[in-house]
C-alpha cells in the first residue's frame, strides 16, 4: 500500500500532467475568482487532480487535502443523499440540471453553492476529465430568507392593522349618529393609528417605548407642546411590541378626546395624572396603567356607553387580552387599562 507522501507524488505527477494538456487554460483557471476543480474521468470516484486557490478558500482545504481525493467524498460532509444523488446524476450526464448544494467547509460552517459539471473530451470523443466550477450562493441565501422573513412580518403587521381599521369602522356604523359624525370619529382615529405607526416606522417596527407613544398620543391636544402643567406621567420608558403599540395608541386617543370634550382638558384648571407598572399575577405578569383626572368639569356616569367607551375597552379587549375599567367619579374620570405585561421587544 503507498504511503501518504507516495500518494501525493502520483496527485502531483497528475497535476502536472494535466497543467501540460490544458496549458493556458489551467493558468486562467487559476487565477479566475471562480471556485474551480477539475476531476479525472478515467479514475473510478473522479479524484481531483486540479483545484484552484477560488475552491480552496470557498472550502477551507489545503491544495494537499483536495488532490487526489474522490470529489464525492470531499464534499459529501454534511451533504444530504439527494445532493450527493443530484451531483451524481450530473456527472454520469444524466441530467441537465445545475445541483445548489448545501455544503459544509473544512471547518464546518456551512455553505451554498451552485454547481455547473461538464465533460471534458479528447480528441476520440471520450471524456478525459471532468470540469467543475462553483457559484457560491451563500449570500444571496441568506438575503433571501432575510426578504422571506420581512414579508412574513410584513404580512402579519398589515393583518393586525386592518383588524384594528375594521374595528374602528364596525364600532363607528354601529351608531346611529350622522353620516359626517360618522366620518370624523372614522377619521379621527385612523390619523391616531397613524401616529403610532409613525413611531414604529421611525424604530424600524421593533417596537415602541410607552411613555413616547403616550406623549404621542397626547401631542395633537396640545398637551405636550404647552400643557405641561397640566398633566404628570410617571413610568419607565418600557417598551412595547408593535400590536400592543397600536392598540393603546387608539386608547390613548380615545380618552385624550373625551378629556378634550368633557373631562379635565375641558377646561384650564384640569389636569391628568398617569403612571404604570407591572404586576405579577397567576396567569403572568401584567402592565397596570392608570389614567387620573382630576379639577375638570364635574363628571356624571353616563346613561349608556358611547362609541369612545366601546372603541377602548372592546379594542383593547379583542386585541391584546386586556381588561379597561372605567370609574365616573365628580371629581374626574379614573381608567385603569390592565394587559399582559410586554415581553423583551
Amino acid at each position: 500500500m503507498p504511503t501518504k507522501s507516495e500518494e501525493q507524488k502520483h496527485a502531483e505527477a497528475d497535476v502536472d500532467a494535466f497543467r501540460k494538456q490544458l496549458g493556458p487554460f489551467v493558468v486562467a483557471a487559476e487565477k479566475t475568482r471562480m471556485a474551480m476543480v477539475f476531476t479525472d474521468a478515467k479514475e473510478p470516484d473522479s479524484p481531483i487532480v486540479f483545484a484552484n486557490d477560488s475552491f480552496l478558500k470557498l472550502t477551507g482545504y489545503s491544495r494537499e487535502e483536495v488532490l487526489g481525493k474522490s470529489f464525492n467524498a470531499l464534499l459529501a460532509v454534511g451533504a444530504s443523499e439527494e445532493a450527493m444523488s443530484a451531483i451524481a446524476a450530473a456527472f454520469d450526464g444524466s441530467s441537465d440540471d445545475d445541483p445548489e448544494i448545501h455544503y459544509r467547509r473544512k471547518d464546518g460552517s456551512e455553505f451554498w453553492a451552485s454547481v455547473f459539471i461538464a465533460p471534458v473530451c479528447t480528441e476520440d470523443g471520450e471524456i478525459d476529465q471532468h470540469f467543475v466550477s462553483f457559484v457560491d450562493l451563500t449570500k444571496f441565501r441568506q438575503e433571501r430568507a432575510r426578504s422571506t422573513l420581512l414579508i412574513d412580518e410584513l404580512n402579519h403587521r398589515v393583518k393586525n392593522t386592518l383588524s384594528t381599521v375594521q374595528s374602528i369602522a364596525f364600532q363607528a356604523l354601529r351608531t346611529k349618529a350622522d353620516p359626517a359624525t360618522v366620518r370624523e370619529s372614522i377619521e379621527s382615529r385612523l390619523v391616531a393609528l397613524s401616529r403610532s405607526h409613525d413611531l414604529l416606522t421611525r424604530e424600524n417596527w421593533e417596537g415602541v417605548g410607552l411613555r413616547d407613544l403616550l406623549e404621542g398620543a397626547l401631542k395633537p391636544f396640545e398637551v405636550v407642546a404647552g400643557r405641561t402643567q397640566h398633566f404628570v406621567i410617571k413610568g419607565d420608558n418600557i417598551r412595547l411590541s408593535p400590536k400592543t403599540s397600536l392598540a393603546l395608541g387608539i386608547a390613548f386617543h380615545e380618552l385624550a378626546t373625551n378629556a378634550g370634550k368633557y373631562g379635565a382638558f375641558a377646561n384650564d384648571a384640569g389636569s391628568i395624572a398617569i403612571d404604570w407598572s407591572i404586576k405579577a399575577s397567576p396567569d403572568g405578569d401584567r402592565l397596570i396603567l392608570c389614567w387620573v383626572e382630576s379639577d375638570g368639569p364635574p363628571v356624571a356616569p353616563p346613561s349608556r356607553k358611547g362609541f369612545g367607551s366601546q372603541v377602548l375597552e372592546r379594542g383593547l379587549e379583542h386585541e391584546l387580552d386586556g381588561r379597561v375599567d372605567l370609574d365616573f367619579r365628580p371629581d374626574g374620570l379614573v381608567c385603569t387599562i390592565d394587559i399582559p405585561a410586554p415581553r423583551e421587544v
